[in-house]
């Protein structure tokens, strides 16, 4: 457990007017530089300026490679062993020191994923078959009807806050706006290609397929084909979500106007991010800043719930953290500890349903804490037109099923965009407020214990969002 630094009662003071850490005042101490380099997101009070800012990452031995004034949160790279020390273990906190020897893969990791180009022609074939009579997700939510009605309008940009989408698969082609996109594996938006398309995992293209993959009778077809995609890469080569990469995912959401983000994943390393503690408390904060500054600039955040089958209104145990390390170990938790992004308020969180309306076996849940629930996918609930139990959606090269709370996210996603597009007055709260409004409530599993728990106000309904009556 990292322990509290002892500073001059004076000094604090001083510190707590200002907003800034131990090592800005004064002269910069003598640095190391043999240890190994790590990236930190730190904090500061909000509206502190960007040069005093740097000026506190550099008394500190570190360099600062991104700064957002809006909420006071930086990223800093130091080799100093003690930056941590030396800034104060309450404004900065690195995920990546809680590795120790190699990091061990994430679930999100996969080998070297090649684009949709660069396997053509091979994926032709799987290209241009019509797949939609797999989609039973689509039809349980009611897609299909709602996108005669409405498919979406190209002035609702929706972020995918995930692992980079393909933008040359022919289905996401016609809706991924480059221009708005972004990397954040620096903790900096970076407008390069390279920075956002996706490197080693399906996982954001598969997202974003659900979401708005094309109405061209072949393939797949999403929930909304008709709104504009932004790629915003948040995961790593490792399969991880770091606070820092989130940071930048939410600020530039906010920046780009997007009017919603979706977010298939839970932050790194700790499955359950404690707000009590140190370090992690550091990360909680910078993280809900972030979020919150999104909230207020318009943009509404979807999260997963989570694949982990945790009560989230009551969790007591975090088994399996932190995930960057060899052997992770349980640990308690309790109501000071959420999974981010989707525990924080404001956010839409999401379970999964399987193909029979029943909660996916492996979603987490939570009284108070889900919103809406919709198709995740569940391979012991399957469909009569499918024998995966899982959601069928864009790949690099062609398609492929998966399941998830990741799954479940984009179809909600979707719904929301259909909203934006009928209601583009409507701002995040009022969007959230109609997506309950108009989900199709369901009896808990097994008729046991109030189905809010596990479904929020119900499962999501495409076709309510576009035929509600406009006020």
């Amino acid at each position: 457990m990292l322990r509290l630094l002892r500073v001059v009662a004076i000094v604090t003071t001083l510190l707590m007017l200002v907003g800034l850490p131990s090592s800005a005042v004064g002269h910069a101490p003598e640095c190391a530089s043999s240890g190994r380099l790590l990236r930190y997101v730190v904090l500061f009070d909000a509206g502190t300026p960007e040069q005093s800012a740097r000026q506190a990452v550099h008394s500190a031995c570190g360099t600062s490679t991104a700064y957002y004034p809006q909420i006071g949160v930086g990223v800093a790279t130091s080799t100093e062993p003690g930056f941590a020390a030396r800034f104060g273990f309450t404004r900065a906190y690195s995920a990546q020191a809680e590795t120790v020897g190699t990091p061990a893969q994430a679930e999100l990791a996969s080998p070297v994923m090649p684009s949709t180009a660069a396997r053509l022609p091979a994926a032709a074939q799987q290209l241009s078959a019509d797949r939609s009579g797999e989609q039973w997700d689509m039809e349980m939510i009611h897609a299909p009807q709602a996108r005669s009605i409405n498919p979406g309008r190209p002035e609702v940009l929706v972020g995918v806050l995930d692992s980079g989408v393909d933008a040359t698969h022919p289905d996401l082609a016609p809706a991924v706006d480059p221009t708005r996109s972004a990397g954040c594996l620096t903790g900096k938006p970076d407008r390069s290609p390279a920075a956002w398309t996706p490197s080693t995992s399906m996982h954001g293209t598969h997202v974003a397929g659900i979401i708005a993959a094309a109405q061209d009778g072949h393939g797949i077809t999403g929930v909304a084909p008709g709104v504009r995609l932004a790629s915003v890469k948040v995961v790593d080569d490792e399969g991880f979500i770091y606070p820092e990469y989130a940071v930048c995912g939410f600020m530039w959401a906010a920046q780009q106007h997007m009017r919603i983000t979706n977010n298939s994943y839970s932050l790194d390393p700790w499955l359950l991010t404690c707000s009590n503690v140190p370090g992690q408390a550091v990360a909680y904060e910078a993280v809900r800043r972030a979020v919150e500054y999104a909230t207020a600039h318009g943009v509404l955040s979807v999260a997963a719930a989570g694949n982990e089958r945790t009560n989230l209104a009551d969790p007591q145990q975090d088994v399996g953290s932190p995930d960057n390390a060899p052997n992770p170990r349980p640990r308690p938790v309790d109501s000071h500890c959420s999974v981010l992004p989707a525990g924080l308020a404001g956010v839409v969180a999401v379970s999964a349903l399987g193909a029979q309306r029943v909660k996916s076996d492996y979603s987490s849940y939570g009284l108070g804490v889900i919103t809406v629930t919709a198709p995740g996918g569940d391979r012991a609930q399957r469909s009569r037109r499918d024998s995966s139990g899982c959601v069928l959606s864009t790949v690099p090269g062609g398609y492929d099923y998966a399941c998830g709370t990741s799954m479940a996210a984009p179809h909600v996603s979707g719904v929301a965009a259909l909203l934006a597009s009928a209601r583009p007055e409507s701002g995040p709260v009022e969007l959230a407020s109609l997506l309950r409004q108009q989900a199709d409530p369901l009896p808990s599993p097994d008729h046991r214990g109030d189905p809010a728990a596990f479904y929020g106000a119900g499962l999501v309904d495409a076709l309510r969002a576009v035929s509600a009556r406009q006020d």
